[in-house]
């Protein structure tokens, strides 16, 4: 996400490497270089020019702290610019109201549907909601096939009328149903056009004010850039939305929608979402995103999705097993299928700081584990709680089992037992390791 304008940012931040101070003359370079980074991520001209003229006004204006470099000090007022730029805030999401109602908005292909189902996911599994999802949709079939599917696949209930070809109707029956089925949200899915169109905008404007939505999100492909934003402006016209969501943002994603979008229509990105998973939903944090497109990692977020998959007894039973140093096979198996859980890896890694510039060209996903796994799984259960038993009989079986050869076998045990040293030399830090962690993680 956002590598190629973290990329140059960061060589902008370069000009003043060495300098002792922040200057009119030694800022000059990289303010322009922080711009054309900026126009180069489909960054809109005069946004571009009024965020960097307010970077250039806070970097002279500020006193450089001996403890940081004018280059350190620049980051760090570049970042909160762009959180600004962004919202400043996280926006709240209005689901009140029996039932409260939610309508989805955007172009067609800017993935409306599949960001239905995951907000249904997302309310239903982290909010304790129990929502509707409704196919109003009444031009393109294969919408109400999918919504049907998403909605089997998370279980919810879904609302359909594949004959009726009034999507106002629609709506209305359905927030009647769910009244009668104590549904608490309802989650609309309207038509979209390939280009903005009258008919498809008074049709949305209609269901709007027969329902009263209590959000209306206008849902953005991330990598469509500027033409996402001039859309948003044109829906918003018409709408009056109250949020934007930014889909698809684990594709090559230059950053002009998430840096725009909030200036052009004033209205704040409440959710962004990557991949088809339906878990893969997040709420929009501005100042995480300004630390993510400045390569600074998102701690924050890796911890909250590590929370999400932490059981606390578990973890307590394999820190005993860590510090007495009886981790094995089963239980490092076992964590790899948690990790997997949290999502796509390479987004993960890239949440550490310095490690997203580190694994940008490395192809990184959740089959990487595949190899580990196999070697694991043909390993008996006696031999993955005991590695001292494999015996290079048992890893010539071993070998055959997974279609590797004893080479990598032994590579892998080898790494396994480093592995171990670092987790309990870990443990016997003065500062409780993995034990603190882990409470850290559940506060």
């Amino acid at each position: 996400m956002f590598n190629n304008l973290s990329e140059k940012l960061e060589i902008a931040f370069k000009n003043l490497k060495g300098q002792s101070r922040i200057n009119d003359l030694n800022i000059a370079n990289t303010i322009k270089d922080i711009r054309r980074a900026l126009l180069d991520a489909d960054v809109n001209f005069k946004i571009a020019k009024e965020f960097t003229d307010k970077v250039k006004v806070e970097a002279i204006g500020s006193k450089v702290l001996h403890a940081v470099s004018p280059g350190q000090q620049m980051v760090k007022i570049v970042q909160d610019e762009l959180t600004a730029l962004m919202g400043g805030e996280p926006a709240e999401f209005n689901i009140s109201g029996n039932p409260a109602i939610i309508l989805i908005a955007g172009l067609q292909g800017s993935g409306k549907t599949t960001f239905t189902g995951k907000l249904a996911t997302y309310l239903k599994d982290k909010k304790g909601k129990s929502p509707m999802v409704v196919a109003a949709d009444i031009y393109r079939p294969a919408a109400i096939d999918q919504l049907t599917v998403l909605a089997q696949q998370i279980g919810v209930d879904i609302y359909k009328e594949p004959e009726t070809k009034d999507a106002v109707l629609i709506a209305q029956n359905a927030i009647k149903e769910a009244k009668a089925k104590n549904k608490n949200v309802v989650i609309i899915d309207t038509a979209g056009r390939l280009a903005i169109d009258e008919i498809m905008m008074t049709e949305v404007a209609n269901i709007k004010a027969a329902v009263n939505p209590s959000e209306i999100l206008f849902v953005v492909d991330s990598m469509t850039g500027q033409d996402a934003v001039n859309t948003a402006k044109a829906f918003n016209d018409k709408l009056d939305f109250s949020g934007v969501v930014l889909t698809k943002l684990d594709g090559d994603t230059r950053g002009g929608a998430a840096l725009s979008i909030k200036y052009t229509v004033n209205k704040p990105i409440k959710f962004m979402s990557s991949g088809e998973k339906m878990d893969t939903l997040d709420v929009f944090y501005p100042d995480r995103m300004a630390q993510r497109i400045l390569g600074m990692g998102d701690i924050t977020t890796l911890v909250e999705k590590a929370q999400q998959q932490f059981d606390e007894e578990q973890a307590k039973k394999l820190e005993k097993k860590i510090r007495k140093n009886q981790f094995d096979f089963q239980d490092f198996l076992e964590q790899l299928q948690q990790i997997k859980k949290m999502g796509n890896v390479k987004d993960l890694m890239g949440m550490i700081p310095g490690v997203g510039k580190a694994i940008k060209d490395v192809e990184v996903d959740n089959s990487s584990f595949k190899g580990i796994e196999a070697i694991i799984q043909s390993m008996t259960l006696e031999e993955r709680a005991n590695p001292d038993l494999i015996n290079p009989t048992r890893k010539s079986r071993i070998a055959k089992g997974c279609g590797k050869d004893i080479a990598e076998i032994n590579a892998f045990i080898k790494q396994f037992e480093q592995m171990k040293k670092m987790m309990s030399m870990m443990n016997k830090m003065p500062m409780g390791g993995l034990s603190n962690m882990m409470k850290g993680m559940k506060r």
